[in-house]
């Protein structure tokens, strides 16, 4: 046993899963794969295979026989729960994808179950470690922008007319809502990172692919504790999106846009560099590389007791937004985000 390392169980073999082996080889060497979870056998055994690790049908057999410090909880959303507090009551620490659950009375059952294990927790945001919006949180604490007047934020991409096979996400029961409460979430969390926490939203929302039960489109008007007022887009459709800016921050000062797509530019602008100057660019791997950053980060709370970037309960700002964003889409007004 190496004691540098954190013996971990990837649980849930999906693509995502894919993403966090990426992470962990390229950016996560305090990370070892010990284990694989996955109902579906055939992909159990294909990502053991990739990882070198042992493959298990359910969590309890992996619990039962398995040999990790570790869990790396990939499942649908409203599986979330269940599977966080056996693997606490097995005296396991979790990682365990956004959303923590689609509901806040779920989430505090599983961070009373966190509290009582003792063992790190964390929820996995991986635009909390994209490092273009850790330079835009820097250059807004250190002023550079002047007094924020307002921020966007765009999440979109293009989607299957008729999907082979129907995913998960597109069920309503299984994802708790549709683009915002998934996707939508990395884009939230930036500007909570630099605005500050949401005190309302006021929003619509539609559905634009029949396959998909929960919203494919939304658009909202965030309103931050601080009055600042940002807007944030999410699309789920159409066969080909043109290029753009995923992100744009504007201060009395000055002016930050980061573009969308996997060269995307973040692009500074103020008195001194009118033209604009090119702060970072997208580097090979992208942001896949993320999940790695966030994934050694968890290792080190477990391995050196390091406090995490973020801690599990910081994630309930993106789910609370997002439950306010499909009341305020009934409602056609603007809604408090709920405790």
């Amino acid at each position: 046993m190496d004691k540098n390392k954190v013996r971990i169980a990837l649980v849930g073999c999906g693509r995502i899963a894919q993403a966090h082996w990426r992470g962990i080889q390229s950016d996560a060497p305090s990370v070892e794969v010990t284990a694989v979870v996955d109902t579906e056998l055939d992909q159990a055994q294909k990502m053991a295979e990739l990882t070198f690790s042992e493959s298990y049908s359910t969590i309890e057999e992996a619990l039962a026989k398995g040999t990790f410090d570790a869990v790396d909880i990939m499942l649908p959303h409203d599986q979330h729960e269940d599977a966080a507090i056996t693997c606490f009551a097995a005296g396991k620490h979790v990682v365990l994808e956004k959303p923590m659950a689609p509901t806040l009375d779920a989430c505090k059952r599983i961070l009373a179950a966190a509290e009582s294990s003792n063992k790190v927790f964390m929820v996995a945001e991986q635009s909390q470690y994209w490092p273009e919006i850790q330079i835009v949180q820097q250059i807004v604490k250190k002023g550079k922008l002047g007094q924020i007047i307002t921020a966007r934020a765009y999440f979109g991409g293009p989607a299957e007319s008729t999907p082979i096979h129907k995913p998960w996400r597109y069920e309503l029961a299984k994802a708790g809502g549709g683009i915002v409460i998934d996707g939508g979430a990395h884009w939230i969390r930036p500007l909570r990172m630099w605005l500050g926490e949401i005190k309302e939203v006021v929003a619509v929302t539609d559905r634009l692919i029949p396959e998909m039960e929960g919203e494919t489109f939304a658009r909202a008007l965030l309103k931050f504790e601080t009055g600042t007022i940002a807007l944030f887009d999410a699309q789920h459709g159409g066969e080909f999106l043109g290029p753009g800016e995923e992100f744009r921050i504007t201060g009395t000062k000055g002016e930050i846009v980061i573009e969308k797509g996997s060269k995307g530019r973040l692009i500074y602008y103020d008195a001194t560099c009118p033209e604009g100057k090119i702060l970072y660019r997208e580097k090979e791997l992208g942001r896949a590389a993320s999940f790695g950053y966030e994934l050694q980060d968890f290792a080190e709370a477990v391995l050196k007791g390091k406090t995490l970037e973020a801690n599990a309960e910081y994630s309930l700002g993106e789910l609370r937004a997002a439950l306010a964003i499909y009341k305020s889409a009934e409602t056609k007004q603007w809604e408090p985000l709920g405790q």
